[in-house]
């Protein structure tokens, strides 16, 4: 063979096990044609790709992660026990000799990847098992405080004892780092933040004596209640009825809302019972006791989260009373707050965010649309507004 001929020119046959020379016409024949060892290459090379893209994306900053979250425990722990501190430096050490390898295996994949030489390419093998099984999360217990009784006047005995602190590790602890992709895959959705600015999209005068409470079933329909028993689903951009349904106590809802299935729920403080409506058929959710079901909504994971009233009237006099509810896309709480005219939103772990004030009056039901539009039932002045607070 001429020592001239290039790298490419060169492929390991899988049929023969033995080194072919696409220049030539010998060879030929043993992989039927050119072209179907060219998709063998190309072929490899995407999946090659395909596992870098998870080792570069998900898996190398996953590690980094917990790398991460191993350092800030180590500084949580700073004053414990030289054992347990040498464990959790072991284990860093541990991780980060992974994060090490994974960053060469990255390295050598994008060198055999920009390369000619498809031997280079061939010779790539990625076993991602090894990495895809993350380590142990070590975690470090708290500190215990047992309380004594007092039964000498000893100082020691006035106060409790001391545990002595220990790490354990789950193996379950750290999960992988996902990409974010597109709503319609059925992962985490895209961030968005609150816009500085309110802007008033549609106001819709509504014909109802009172209007409390409202709930997507789409972007194009949407339930409304008042002060009856009846619920009605109007047409959003005609404003035309659709549907009138009544509630099985004969009083009015409390509140209203929609499940992921497309499914109606609502509230009645009246027999204190949350009742779902499947196939025109209602049925009692559940029916409380020593409380009184308010706002209701569905939850990303189509969990129902109610307010409920205690039966205790010393508990109704607060600056804060809460009545429609609903969440959106981000994991944000939002409520009414028809005393102050405005919509509280807290976020997943309750923490308070921001005000929704934008000329509302007597805010009651609320719901969110696909497209994190907020719909707020105006109960005086009976109008429908959607507002678009989040960019």
């Amino acid at each position: 063979m001429d020592p001239r001929t290039s790298a490419l020119d060169l492929i390991r046959c899988d049929l023969c096990g033995t080194a072919v020379c696409l220049a030539s016409d010998q060879h030929l024949g043993h992989s039927n044609k050119l072209s179907e060892i060219l998709k063998i290459v190309d072929d490899k090379k995407s999946k090659i790709i395909k596992d870098q893209i998870e080792l570069k994306e998900k898996i190398y900053p996953t590690y980094q992660d917990i790398a991460s979250d191993v350092q800030k425990r180590m500084n949580e722990v700073d004053e414990m026990k030289n054992t347990q501190l040498q464990t959790l430096q072991k284990h860093l050490v541990e991780i980060n000799d992974s994060l090490s390898e994974i960053k060469d295996v990255i390295n050598s994949v994008e060198m055999a990847l920009d390369t000619n030489d498809t031997s280079k390419l061939f010779a790539v093998k990625l076993n991602l098992d090894r990495y895809r099984k993350l380590p142990q999360k070590v975690l470090p217990s708290n500190l215990k405080f047992l309380l004594e009784k007092i039964q000498r006047k000893e100082l020691s005995n006035l106060f409790g004892t001391l545990l002595s602190s220990s790490l354990t590790s789950d193996e379950h602890g750290y999960s992988m780092k996902t990409t974010q992709k597109s709503p319609e895959t059925g992962s985490s959705p895209p961030v968005k933040q609150l816009l500085d600015e309110l802007e008033t999209v549609i106001t819709i005068e509504t014909g109802y004596g009172s209007l409390d409470n409202v709930a997507c079933l789409s972007d194009e329909e949407i339930l409304m209640s008042g002060n009856d028993e009846t619920m009605k689903i109007y047409n959003i951009n005609q404003g035309s009825l659709l549907k009138s349904i009544t509630t099985k106590s004969g009083y009015k809802p409390s509140d209203i809302a929609v499940t992921k299935s497309g499914d109606l729920v609502y509230t009645d403080d009246s027999d204190r019972t949350v009742n779902i409506i499947k196939n025109e058929k209602i049925e009692k959710v559940i029916r409380l006791q020593n409380w009184r079901p308010d706002g209701v909504c569905c939850t990303s994971s189509d969990d129902l989260l109610v307010i409920m009233e205690s039966d205790d009237k010393q508990t109704k006099n607060r600056p804060f009373n809460p009545l429609g509810i609903t969440t959106d896309s981000q994991s944000h709480i939002l409520t009414a707050d028809p005393k102050n005219d405005c919509v509280h939103i807290i976020d997943q772990d309750g923490q308070f965010l921001r005000y929704i004030d934008c000329g509302l009056s007597y805010p009651w039901g609320l719901c969110i649309d696909t497209n994190d539009s907020l719909f707020v039932a105006q109960m005086e002045n009976r109008q429908l507004k959607k507002i678009k607070y989040l960019k």
